[in-house]
């Protein structure tokens, strides 16, 4: 769990380097608010594929325990 927060914070901080690097860039309100909605739906797709991996791993390893403790009990009786 250690390391997804790891992960977690350095997207943050990266997100809001990107947005601040962005505000203070001379450029016009509207390229720049593009620019942000950009940004954001790239950090957004990554953390939601960050996330779907996340699941996924968790996903196996409860089901890998089930297993084995079915194994077991089974081995048991």
């Amino acid at each position: 769990m250690e390391s997804s927060k790891v992960v977690v914070g350095v997207l943050g901080g990266i997100a809001i380097g990107a947005i601040a690097g962005i505000l203070f860039a001379p450029a016009k309100g509207c390229k720049t608010r593009k620019r942000i909605m950009n940004q954001g739906k790239n950090y957004a797709d990554e953390l939601k594929d960050k996330f779907e991996s996340l699941y996924e791993e968790i996903t196996d390893k409860y089901n890998e325990v089930v297993s084995e403790t079915k194994e077991m009990i089974a081995d048991n009786k």
